[in-house]
């Protein structure tokens, strides 16, 4: 009697724990990226009454007579399965669909997240709502090596993008013989100071090819140097009796011309039909300060300048475990790697099965409501049966006790 009691108290414990965890889950159904957690019973040592014997020319073998001692916790289990997408439009909210963790700094402790609802601070840092610092790599004008080590994502407002001095102008299209067109290119070029250019380019026919120029409008002591435009029979280009006008700015120290701009009219012809030469690129770019950003789904960072050029700032990290439910949860939807989680296996999204990124969206809790509310029944019920077993065994107590009366 004395060990049913013990057995219904070992009982009441553990389905005590069982209430305790599936109230963690019901609590957490709304938080973000939060992941339920299961529990396991087994049952503890069993006392042995009878030992099994082995079967004799006269007697048959007979199976061993144990009585067990209770239940006890096996396990809890996490389980690390996809949540729900829920979109919120904030471009610095992230989803991880499919496998990994983002990886997340707190003083010299790392943890681990599935919760990517982050904003920037004052600095410019990517943070969490408890202020751990998302992590990832730096790039450097506009290339990320994953190769070097983790560091915190900054893209601190006023981020300059230098200017780009211009080095090719494109024009293609058709001219007709025997008539003068002049293409204005307005502020499209620019120097080393990132300084804009006005161009005009003008084609003369010459009664063999046309003769070109080019005139910088913005900077009268720019030196051009004149081109010719040739074709063959069929109207086509002719690389062989044709040179390409360029033109440099005096943007140097001293004066000096360091820029040079080619206009490049190779893929110009001069066939029968309407004339509809035009200006179709023109590299380089002035300076231009950061605008608003992207997260691409490889974790990308990628800015967007005043000047319409877009730059790769910053690459953010994901990690992911051999073992994810041998991880520690510490709270704030975090978790810390442990001794059978493994080691984190850091790398960009996408790629070491690790999953992909979805900005504007962040994941939500995978708690099973349905399969929640029918634990709760499953403990109540364990819980009532083993109390059960200590009313009645303490009835048979004081049924012996009442024998000497």
């Amino acid at each position: 009697m004395l060990r049913s009691l013990f057995s219904g108290i070992t009982g009441l414990r553990q389905h005590q724990t069982l209430m305790d965890v599936v109230s963690n889950n019901i609590a957490n159904v709304n938080t973000t990226g939060f992941k339920s957690s299961s529990v396991v019973f087994e049952d503890t040592l069993s006392q042995l009454l009878k030992p099994a014997a082995a079967a004799t020319a006269s007697t048959g073998g007979m199976n061993p007579a144990q009585v067990g001692l209770g239940v006890q916790l096996g396990g809890i289990s996490t389980n690390f399965g996809q949540g729900s997408a829920q979109n919120t439009g904030r471009s610095t909210d992230l989803m991880v669909q499919g496998d990994g963790f983002f990886v997340v700094r707190s003083g010299n402790e790392t943890a681990y997240t599935r919760a990517g609802s982050f904003t920037f601070d004052e600095s410019g840092t990517l943070v969490t709502p408890e202020g751990k610092i998302v992590q990832g790599w730096s790039a450097v004008n506009g290339v990320v090596s994953t190769d070097s080590p983790i560091q915190d994502i900054k893209l601190p407002a006023g981020t300059m993008l230098p200017p780009t001095p211009s080095s090719t102008v494109t024009a293609d299209g058709n001219i007709t013989a025997g008539t003068t067109t002049a293409l204005t290119l307005g502020a499209s070029t620019y120097d080393l100071a990132g300084k804009e250019h006005a161009l005009t380019v003008t084609l003369t026919w010459n009664g063999t090819a046309f003769d070109v120029a080019v005139v910088d409008d913005s900077d009268p002591t720019s030196t051009a140097t004149a081109g010719v435009i040739a074709f063959d029979n069929t109207g086509a280009y002719d690389a062989t009796s044709s040179t390409l006008p360029t033109i440099q700015f005096n943007d140097g120290p001293a004066a000096a011309a360091l820029t040079t701009v080619t206009i490049d009219l190779t893929g110009v012809t001069n066939f029968g039909g309407p004339k509809s030469l035009a200006v179709t690129a023109a590299d380089g770019s002035a300076a231009g300060t950061l605008q608003q950003f992207q997260i691409q789904g490889d974790g990308s960072v990628v800015g967007m300048f005043s000047n319409g050029e877009k730059l790769v700032m910053a690459t953010i990290a994901l990690a992911n475990f051999n073992n994810p439910m041998g991880l520690q949860k510490i709270g704030e939807t975090s978790f810390l790697e442990t001794t059978n989680s493994g080691l984190a296996q850091i790398g960009t999204a996408g790629s070491g099965g690790r999953g992909d990124l979805l900005g504007g969206s962040i994941e939500m809790s995978n708690v099973d409501l349905a399969q929640e509310f029918t634990n709760l029944i499953i403990a109540q019920r364990g819980f009532q049966a083993n109390s059960r077993v200590i009313t009645t065994s303490d009835q048979m107590l004081q049924d012996l006790v009442d024998l000497k009366r």
